[in-house]
């Protein structure tokens, strides 16, 4: 059984997001897993290094699959390629060792957020951003980001439904720039759950309009409370930017 790792690009926007669907084929997951079985000719499962939501875009998204056809890198690459719509690219394939696992060996994850922050639209990237009209105050995003540094129970910062897995994440590093109008929020950790990254995007741009305090975000970390937490940022402006492993 040969084992191929891939690295991925799409454009989110028409999909419901990432995980295949029962009821819809309208997924990332689902649109590969068709192209892959007439390849393989055999049912093919592939695994994500996790799930993005319906609308987010990834830049290298990973994930791996296995089938029986010996088939080269290249081969898979150009047969994916060829037959994947076209805002859905694989910019890399190797074959790995039969015990990888996209999702379990990844150590780490950087989300990136993109913030058009301008009074005029982007009619070119509207659909790649989100549009905050008043000028934010990066200053006082980068204060209040600091408070989510380090590991936290992000229940607040989440709106993931199961209540037995563990809501336990470690937030690495958050950076936040600017250059020709956009604001881009780089944020790495161990994991996030479910809606994480666009609801603490979301209390960044409070803070940086104005409407709330920093020294509030360690209370509604504390809380557990979701409805303690204000905006949650568009799905539009969200990208899966790398995979650590």
């Amino acid at each position: 059984m040969n084992n191929y790792k891939l690295t991925i690009q799409y454009d989110g926007g028409r999909y419901k997001g990432w995980q295949r669907l029962g009821n819809s084929d309208n997924t990332i997951q689902g649109k590969i897993e068709n192209v892959l079985t007439e390849l393989a000719e055999e049912k093919i499962e592939i695994i994500g290094s996790g799930r993005t939501d319906a609308g987010v875009h990834a830049l290298a998204q990973i994930a791996n699959f296995k089938m029986r056809k010996n088939a080269t890198e290249a081969e898979v690459m150009q047969y994916l390629n060829r037959y994947l719509p076209h805002d859905i690219s694989v910019t890399d394939v190797k074959k790995v060792h039969d015990r990888f696992h996209s999702r379990y060996n990844a150590k780490n994850k950087t989300y990136m957020y993109k913030i058009w922050n301008e009074q005029y639209t982007h009619p070119f990237m509207r659909k790649y951003s989100m549009h905050v009209e008043d000028k934010l105050d990066l200053n006082k995003m980068r204060e209040a980001s600091k408070h989510f540094l380090g590991e936290h129970d992000f229940t607040s910062y989440s709106n993931a439904k199961s209540k037995k897995k563990s809501m336990v994440r470690e937030i690495y590093s958050i950076k936040i720039s600017e250059k020709d109008g956009f604001v881009e929020i780089s944020m790495q950790g161990n994991g996030f759950l479910y809606n994480m990254v666009r609801k603490i995007v979301g209390s960044l741009i409070e803070v940086g309009l104005g409407e709330m305090d920093a020294g509030a975000i360690p209370g509604i970390l504390k809380s557990k409370e979701r409805i303690r937490t204000g905006r949650m940022a568009i799905a539009e402006g969200l990208y899966l930017e790398k995979v650590g492993f």
